[in-house]
């Protein structure tokens, strides 16, 4: 299952706004992300045949299980990410920048000897 770096975005942005309010709408994504009503629903259109997310007739935008799967995993690295270059010294807006530049790329491999690590070391 490969999924282009934008498609991760959106799945991850869903993820973060379902954690913050009850339902989450394309309005809700395009504010967050700063990206135009038309672009998030052509995004949308793409998750929803792809089995990554359904809409229902109200608006409300819900994960499914491989959406939801893909978007924590997605956000687990974004955090673990930052937090580490945080503690590395980086600034909080660059490590996350950064951060989000690196989930995307990273192996899953490399990533949980990064995670392994932070965990040991108690980073």
């Amino acid at each position: 299952m490969s999924m282009q770096e934008s498609g991760e975005m959106y799945l991850e942005t869903i993820y973060v706004l379902l954690k913050k309010m009850p339902v989450v709408r394309a309005i809700d994504i395009s504010e967050y992300m700063g990206y135009s009503k038309p672009s998030v629903s052509r995004a949308l259109g793409i998750l929803k045949n792809g089995g990554y997310v359904t809409v229902d007739s109200d608006g409300s935008i819900s994960l499914l299980e491989p959406g939801l799967e893909l978007a924590h995993k997605i956000y687990e690295r974004h955090t673990v990410l930052t937090n580490l270059l945080i503690k590395l010294g980086v600034d909080a807006k660059t490590a996350s920048d950064d951060a989000c530049r690196i989930e995307h790329h990273i192996s899953d491999q490399s990533f949980e000897a990064i995670k392994s690590y932070v965990e040991k070391n108690g980073i």
